[in-house]
């Protein structure tokens, strides 16, 4: 027992090194392992968990508003892929090829799903034939394989994730464009909701945007150790699919048309994103709206007092479960009370109940938050009220800390200088910028790795010369080193 609970807390500090700090969280809250095949992952059942309630939730958005989910093959043959351009010159160097079938070598090589766009856009060719047929609605539940030969992150960057990816095909450029911005602030709305992470929504410069698409919108959140995390993104893709794929429709006027078509996703880097955000040295911290298990009941017993303490404390479960919170009793024998505390709060599970015999006898429980270790005492009667108002508010806090962290990492600069050295104080500069290919290369080179996360739709006039080369700016946008 002892040597189980020396090794169950995190030796790292989240301060002090942050990346053994987050290995270790992911870990020892048994949300991962690592697979026999480099840069992939196995999502255990309290790392699935996380993702099952962000695809509920925004299942529940999407279809709310129209959108059905379906489902494509993850096999794309190359003639498929090649047929845009520049969407299969952004990819390339990803791509994962399946050449062979057993001893077969076959005629044509089957890329396997880096996104979906050529694969469902040569369907939506076939099912498009009039404006009727329009909008087209469709999203997928999937995985895609990006053989990425970056360092590794569980969450963040793996070579293969789940995600999500809409892809809508529309009859006018104006509902097309009302579709990108609509599915971007369904993001807002779940990052900032329900993962209780802010975000900061802008466009993507040129030599930033999806592979094949006219712009991309995005949004960016910042993380506790300095760097930028692009959350989730919408693409508005034009006709640059639809010409090459002969999506056409007679339209109200009988004169065909190419359909305008969008494309937008957010995957399983958001569970890398909440533990980042919320988490501390005592492991996972897990926002109510989003935990798979948001109120454990530890009862404290002792002999004599054994049976009365977990039949109250199951009363009280049931009672919860009645009022749908995801609520668990941990009456393991095995292990102690102080055991089971370090355990549940590793994991992150939003409130703790304990009751004991003092408890009992007076008709009152113990109410313990993750996110601040309050300790409360409250009358049993009074507990349904309290829990809500404790989980809202624990919701609440936990976007306001980190609306608070990063209000104060962007810093507005006016010379390159004072740009470096905000980036090295691990700030997010906000600078005025010509949006210039060349120019951003040119920051990134000197900065050791800095892009341009987003031009914030948010502007004031950006009435100056580029942070970088002194050229007309065209507005204001944010830097960091991202993940």
């Amino acid at each position: 027992m002892e040597s189980k609970e020396e090794n169950l807390g995190l030796t790292a500090k989240k301060s002090e090194d942050f990346n053994e700090w987050y290995n270790q969280v992911v870990l020892k809250a048994d949300m991962i392992d690592y697979s026999l095949v480099s840069g992939c992952i196995i999502f255990k059942p309290n790392s699935y968990a996380i993702w099952e309630k962000i695809q509920k939730i925004f299942d529940d958005k999407i279809k709310r508003s129209g959108h059905k989910n379906c489902y494509f093959p993850m096999f794309i043959p190359e003639s498929l892929l090649k047929k845009e351009a520049e969407h299969v010159e952004g990819f390339s160097p990803e791509v994962a090829w399946v050449t062979r079938a057993g001893d077969t070598e076959l005629n044509e090589r089957l890329a396997i799903r880096p996104t979906s766009e050529t694969v469902m856009y040569e369907s939506y060719a076939k099912w498009i034939r009039s404006w009727r047929d329009l909008p087209l609605l469709l999203n997928q539940w999937n995985s895609v394989v990006r053989w990425e030969f970056k360092h590794a992150k569980p969450f963040l960057r793996t070579r293969e994730f789940l995600w999500q990816e809409g892809h809508t095909a529309h009859a006018t450029k104006e509902d097309a464009e009302k579709e990108v911005m609509q599915q971007l602030f369904e993001y807002v709305d779940l990052i900032e909701n329900y993962m209780a992470i802010p975000v900061i929504a802008g466009k993507k410069t040129d030599k930033e945007k999806f592979a094949g698409a006219d712009y991309t919108t995005a949004v960016e959140a910042y993380m506790p150790d300095g760097k930028a995390l692009q959350m989730g993104t919408s693409h508005m893709l034009g006709q640059n699919f639809s010409k090459p794929f002969e999506i056409k429709f007679l339209d109200k006027d009988e004169k065909e048309k190419y359909a305008w078509q969008t494309s937008w996703g957010l995957s399983t880097r958001t569970i890398g994103a909440v533990v980042m955000a919320h988490g501390d040295d005592k492991g996972l911290v897990l926002p109510p709206k989003i935990a798979p298990l948001q109120i454990v009941v530890v009862p404290i017993v002792f002999k004599d007092n054994k049976d009365a303490i977990i039949t109250k404390a199951k009363e009280i479960v049931k009672k919860l479960k009645a009022k749908n919170y995801a609520v668990e009793l941990d009456d393991r024998d095995s292990y102690t009370p102080g055991w089971k505390f370090n355990e549940w709060e590793l994991k992150g599970v939003p409130l703790r109940i304990e009751i004991g015999p003092k408890d009992l006898e007076a008709e009152q429980l113990v109410l313990v938050r993750r996110d601040t270790n309050e300790k409360q005492t409250i009358k049993t009667k009074d507990l349904e009220k309290k829990i809500e108002d404790i989980l809202n508010n624990i919701q609440e806090s936990l976007f306001q800390k980190a609306k608070e962290y990063l209000i104060k990492s962007i810093v507005e600069v006016h010379n390159f200088n004072d740009f470096l050295n905000e980036l090295k104080n691990k700030k997010m500069p906000k600078a005025m910028f010509c949006g210039q290919a060349e120019c951003e290369d040119n920051i990134k080179d000197k900065s050791e790795g800095a892009t341009c996360r987003c031009i914030p739709f948010e502007q004031k006039p950006a009435v100056g010369k580029c942070i970088q080369c002194g050229s007309e700016a065209k507005y204001w946008a944010l830097f960091a080193k991202g993940y």
